[in-house]
């Protein structure tokens, strides 16, 4: 009864010391904490959801420069001293139009030779043809000759000896005939040749003038007046009026749904205050094995008064217009691998997770969800602190961009 009794007493003692009391009032100080902060990691908290947006254009950047789809540089196929210039950088010409020549002296002694060849060859036929009328006048006689001095031996009026000499005359005037006509055909034969080398020299002349081969702007001139060139130095840059493009190069991974004919904006560099607009005209299909680039060519429907190749232009080429999409940032999706995503969704007032997938991609970097939200499923449009599954939320309409 009296051990009962002491301790009784002895637990208020104990209750009474100040380490007991400080270690208590600790211990409900973290307790009250834990309680609050439980109570404030479970309190439904605001997030913002993604709405359906309608008319909503899907453009792919591509950075690039202003090109010409044709480009020559010409020059002349023979080699000689440049004597003549008629177009200088920056001119239009037109096909046909003479550009420069080369001294003509030598070619022009050259052709003027093969022209006095020909028409030597020229006379020779009309000599072998007045030879080859004699051969056979001479063989007419002789074989009338030949015929009457036949008939006559035959009477003995004339004798077998001058018979005989009848007969060799006419078989020489045969020869003479064949002759004639074997002069005649080497004479034709001379001829063609004569005809072939003027048209041979007279080309080469030809090719001492440089014309323009199509309608087009100089660009460059290489050489000056003086100069000794060498068959195929290029003399002139030209590139065919009215055939700039724009060469764009796109990142493969948005270069899938670029077709031809697609509209696109674009901006000079040197001009970035005006709109100017085109087409997709070509799709290069060879990419860039360093760079991962596609190269698109884009026609220009509305091209400025004057065009420098080679300026920097920026593209954007409008792929598709989204009717009705659901679009979510790129930064409120977990291992996006360019198909598909997990993104935090609202579903009876709780977050979940979920797996969805996408389509096109905006240029503000918004994904096209098309499949993985089921009806009245709302998508969260950012990755805020205190997300987790199941938690309690408010939702907010994220502000269309």
């Amino acid at each position: 009864m009296k051990q009962m009794q002491e301790g009784r007493t002895s637990a208020p003692a104990i209750l009474r010391r100040p380490s007991v009391r400080y270690a208590l009032a600790a211990a409900g100080v973290f307790a009250a904490i834990l309680m609050a902060y439980a109570i404030y990691g479970n309190r439904p908290i605001s997030v913002q959801v993604a709405s359906v947006e309608h008319n909503v254009p899907v453009r792919v950047f591509g950075l690039g420069t202003v090109e010409a789809r044709v480009l020559s540089k010409i020059g002349f196929e023979v080699g000689a001293t440049l004597a003549e210039l008629h177009a200088d950088h920056g001119d239009r010409v037109t096909k046909g139009q003479v550009l420069a020549r080369l001294s003509l002296g030598e070619q022009e002694a050259k052709v003027a030779k093969a022209r006095a060849a020909l028409e030597i060859a020229t006379v020779n036929i009309t000599r072998a043809e007045a030879n080859l009328e004699k051969a056979r006048a001479v063989l007419a006689q002789k074989q009338e000759a030949n015929r009457r001095k036949q008939t006559l031996v035959g009477r003995d009026v004339v004798s077998q000896q001058v018979a005989e000499e009848a007969v060799r005359d006419e078989a020489v005037a045969k020869a003479d005939v064949v002759v004639a006509e074997s002069e005649i055909v080497s004479a034709r034969a001379q001829l063609t040749d004569a005809k072939a080398q003027v048209q041979f020299e007279e080309t080469l002349l030809q090719h001492r003038t440089l014309t323009a081969p199509y309608d087009a702007i100089v660009i460059e001139r290489h050489k000056e007046l003086g100069t000794v060139v060498k068959a195929g130095d290029p003399i002139f840059t030209l590139i065919a009026a009215g055939s700039y493009w724009g060469l764009a190069y796109v990142d493969e991974a948005r270069a899938g749904f670029i077709n031809e004919g697609q509209q696109v904006d674009a901006r000079l560099r040197s001009r970035p205050q005006e709109a100017f607009t085109g087409k997709v005209d070509r799709i290069g299909l060879e990419s860039d094995r360093v760079t991962e680039e596609r190269r698109v060519y884009i026609k220009g429907q509305n091209p400025p008064p004057r065009v420098f190749l080679g300026e920097q232009v920026e593209f954007w080429i409008t792929v598709a217009t989204l009717d009705k999409a659901l679009l979510v940032p790129a930064a409120a999706v977990n291992g996006y691998d360019g198909r598909q995503g997990t993104v935090w969704t609202v579903e009876d007032g709780r977050l979940h997770r979920r797996l969805v997938k996408f389509r096109h991609r905006t240029e503000d970097a918004r994904l096209e969800i098309v499949d993985g939200v089921p009806e009245g499923t709302r998508v969260v449009v950012s990755l805020d602190n205190g997300l987790k599954e199941g938690r309690a939320v408010r939702v907010s309409e994220a502000r269309s961009q």
